[in-house]
């Protein structure tokens, strides 16, 4: 079996392949004070929980953009799972060649992102991750990752908001009946999720624009669905697309980390 970790600045997102069938995957939150003998009490739980079993386990694969944890999980899998982690980086292989000023900078899970979704939808394709940050990523039709954009995600950018205005409450994220809120409540909704909807569509559409040729459209993340529903440049919703990347990963990678 293959373990594979998405680690996000609020979620850490975990997956279990057999050959290329994801097994099962978890969502939990990011912690950066746990220990290495901590996290392996959690997976230990969870492993356990759907009837699996961690000495299986024989690759582990880790995309994270929280630094401090890279060593605690790397120390995790050493000890726990009994194998040297493959953690993308600059190195690994990944088919993907980065059109970047500085490729070092490109985040991990924007680049496990693209290879997962040039693989699985070929180019030109763009791809909306919706994390703690909301990030654009353009792939062309011959497999170059081009750039993008990087916007505040959803759940800061609401977080702000109550933090901010010292009137206006938390809110559930659920779409409204009606763009016209007629209470608090549902104006910050209608506010929230019908300008995020907007965002990502006028965005998209300016890297078309500047692609100057139409390419499919992936969104990917905790609140891709919610999105999706009313956007008309969204073309499919894959929730598993940085998991599947990271296996994808691994494949390339193999033989020379075996």
């Amino acid at each position: 079996m293959v373990l594979v970790f998405d680690v996000g600045n609020t979620n850490i997102v975990m997956g279990v392949y057999e050959q290329k069938h994801l097994l099962t995957h978890w969502r939990i939150s990011t912690d950066r004070q746990k220990t290495a003998d901590e996290y392996a009490v959690l997976f230990k739980n969870l492993f356990d929980f759907q009837g699996l079993d961690m000495r299986e386990v024989t690759a582990v694969v880790i995309s994270s953009v929280v630094p401090p944890l890279n060593f605690v999980l790397e120390e995790t899998s050493s000890r726990y799972f009994g194998v040297e982690p493959l953690v993308v980086g600059p190195g690994v292989k990944t088919g993907i060649s980065l059109k970047y000023e500085n490729p070092r900078e490109v985040g991990a899970d924007r680049v496990v992102n693209a290879v997962a979704a040039f693989e699985r939808y070929g180019g030109p394709v763009i791809v909306v991750d919706f994390g703690t940050a909301t990030t654009f990523c353009a792939i062309s039709s011959h497999g170059v990752y081009l750039g993008g954009a990087i916007a505040p995600g959803i759940g800061i950018s609401t977080e702000a908001l109550f933090q901010r205005a010292a009137k206006l409450p938390r809110i559930e994220l659920v779409r409204p009946k009606s763009v016209i809120g007629r209470n608090t409540i549902s104006s910050m909704q209608s506010g929230v999720i019908f300008g995020f909807i907007g965002q990502v569509d006028g965005i998209v559409e300016r890297i078309k624009a500047e692609l100057g040729e139409d390419a499919k459209v992936v969104a990917t993340g905790g609140l891709a669905e919610l999105i999706a529903t009313d956007s008309h440049t969204i073309d499919v919703v894959d929730p598993q697309l940085t998991l599947e990347g990271l296996r994808l990963i691994y494949e390339k990678n193999r033989s020379h980390h075996i």
